[in-house]
């Protein structure tokens, strides 16, 4: 096994997990097969319980794992399964070592951050880094570990017991089998227009004194680097030129694993790690490329309005810009998301906010089509249903995901079954017409973990389902959910009556999973986050039919037999 470390230094949010996923996609394109972990040092034992602006999206897994959004990065970039245990945080190894000294494994000793903390980390990784990810169901060969700090820089103090972990496992793993990446900042003050290296020289010799010495610093700046400063970092932090690699602000993530193997990276790694591969990169990189120039050849525009509470981030919906990029390239459009703070569309801004009000519903107006994506609580519902009753009725493309969905339903309620009161529990649990309703086997009182979380298969009951045929008329599907309300089994036949149909539904056939309105070019909702699943080559079919369907498309593509014209 060769382990990969990726350190952080100088600022959080360089594009650490981008850079780890694209070295990640360059070994595979050698032919190597490649695990992934995320190091988080927050004491929380999951991201599960995290509002979106304190670190971005919760992503889940298959096993149902609530993790970091970069494990989100290194399944769509290596097209691989990850599990909740390729996610360590500090809170992780601290239950695990209190619950064997409490179970009495270290027999009367004294329990101690060294060696303790320290070995159950390099045992975690070194037990996890075996776990097949891909569909072959095979041993990685190669497991890169990307340590994050709280801030992502090293030297916080949160992080230091990772770090002394990594140092002592350099020396078990052996030199062959171990490399270490520090991506650093190289920033350009706008007073003198010059590229500075102080800020990667200090983070180098923090990195030095802590034990750790970077085999390769990857510079970030915002335009490309010159000459003159690579050979400057490599004389001041004691690397060749050659182990200086440069990612300058590119269009798209696609261009970055590009420019990391123009820079000679497979070359290093094969000698660095004596790695069994050629110093050419196979087909695969070669797809990587076309995409990322055909990306930047792209001259038609999609526009989708995201209407969501968490909006002034545009990390807390990374996986499902994502979804929707790749769903835009796959039909060569390009993407304009546009997002729409639900609170804008409500009555009450119009009174406090009107700029800003007719600002959001102009945006909404000019949408080819509308995505309502997953949250919780009620602030902002009002206006996402106003953003849904507007796709229902003017007829514009709808995609629902999760709350989406739930809301498309008590819409529906309101304004065609006139059930004025109609609601979901989670909003007014004394709702006369409880149209969504909690899962009591899923909410046992504690908060962290306590959904309906993972994989699970939903089963469709017509072969008439639009979203069938995009799923290759496949009798069921399996999708990751997140979520502890359902819509209410019991009102499903005064719905499907008048026209919104209910056509997949779980193998007990009692939870609702996916919505279809019947006499519109597109409305559908459904339970699970399909997001999760997307890849670049392979997007999503509930986004790539809001995208056929916000360009016209859809209907070509059903006839065609779901075939994207050449």
């Amino acid at each position: 096994m060769k382990y990969i470390l990726v350190t952080g230094g100088v600022i959080s949010g360089i594009g650490k997990g981008i850079i780890a996923s694209s070295i990640g996609t360059i070994l595979k394109s050698c032919g190597l097969r490649v695990t992934a972990i995320k190091i988080d040092p927050y004491i929380n034992i999951d991201a599960g319980t995290f509002s979106p602006y304190e670190h971005g999206e919760v992503f889940v897994l298959n096993d149902g794992g609530e993790v970091d959004l970069d494990l989100g990065n290194y399944e769509r970039f290596l097209d691989i399964s990850l599990y909740k245990d390729n996610n360590i945080t500090t809170g992780k190894i601290y239950q695990h070592v209190i619950n064997k000294e409490r179970h009495g494994d270290y027999l009367g000793k004294t329990v101690q951050v060294v060696p303790h903390i320290t070995d159950a980390v390099q045992e975690w990784v070194m037990n996890q880094a075996k776990v097949p990810v891909d569909d072959d169901r095979k041993e990685p060969q190669i497991c890169i570990q990307s340590l994050f700090q709280l801030g992502g820089t090293i030297g916080d103090i949160e992080g230091m017991p990772f770090v002394e972990a990594f140092r002592q496992f350099q020396f078990k793993a052996k030199r062959d089998n171990f490399c270490n990446i520090h991506v650093s900042l190289v920033p350009q003050p706008n007073a003198t227009g010059e590229q500075k290296t102080k800020p990667t020289q200090n983070s180098v010799r923090a990195l030095r004194g802590l034990g750790l010495s970077p085999d390769l610093i990857v510079c970030r700046s915002a335009k490309p680097i010159e000459m003159a400063v690579k050979e400057k970092i490599s004389m001041f932090c004691h690397v060749e030129p050659e182990q200086v690699i440069f990612i300058h602000d590119v269009s798209s993530t696609y261009r970055v694993p590009i420019l990391l193997e123009e820079q000679g990276i497979i070359k290093y790694f094969k000698q660095r790690l004596n790695l069994p591969i050629d110093d050419q990169p196979s087909d695969l990189l070669m797809k990587w490329k076309k995409m990322a120039d055909r990306y930047e050849r792209l001259l038609k525009v999609c526009s989708i309005a995201l209407v969501g509470k968490y909006t002034k981030l545009s990390d807390c919906y990374a996986s499902v810009f994502k979804a929707l990029e790749h769903s835009a390239l796959a039909i060569n459009h390009k993407l304009d998301l546009m997002y729409i703070d639900s609170i804008d569309l409500e009555r009450s801004t119009e009174v406090e906010n009107p700029v800003k009000y007719h600002q959001a519903w102009q945006k909404l107006c000019k949408a080819d089509g509308i995505l309502v994506p997953g949250g919780f609580g009620i602030r902002g519902t009002e206006g996402k249903l106003q953003a849904i009753s507007w796709a229902r009725t003017k007829k514009k493309p709808f995609l629902g995901v999760c709350l989406g969905m739930q809301l498309a339903v008590v819409e529906f309620a309101r304004n065609c079954l006139n059930w004025k009161d109609a609601n979901s529990t989670e909003f007014d649990p004394d709702t006369k017409n409880p149209v969504v309703i909690d899962m009591p086997e899923h909410n046992p009182g504690d908060m962290g973990g306590t959904m309906r979380l993972g994989k699970r298969r939903t089963v469709f009951k017509t072969q008439n389902s639009v979203l069938r045929k995009l799923y290759g008329n496949e009798m069921f599907v399996e999708e990751r959910h997140r979520h502890r309300y359902e819509v209410n089994p019991e009102l499903i036949c005064s719905f499907e009556e008048k026209g919104l149909k209910f056509v997949g539904h779980d193998t007990e056939g009692n939870r609702m999973e996916i919505i279809e309105l019947e006499n519109h070019p597109y409305f559908v909702g459904v339970q699970f986050h399909p997001e999760f699943s997307s890849r670049p080559m392979k997007p999503s079919p509930p986004y790539l039919g809001l995208l056929l369907a916000a360009t016209g498309t859809l209907s070509a593509y059903l006839q065609r037999g779901c075939k994207l014209s050449p």
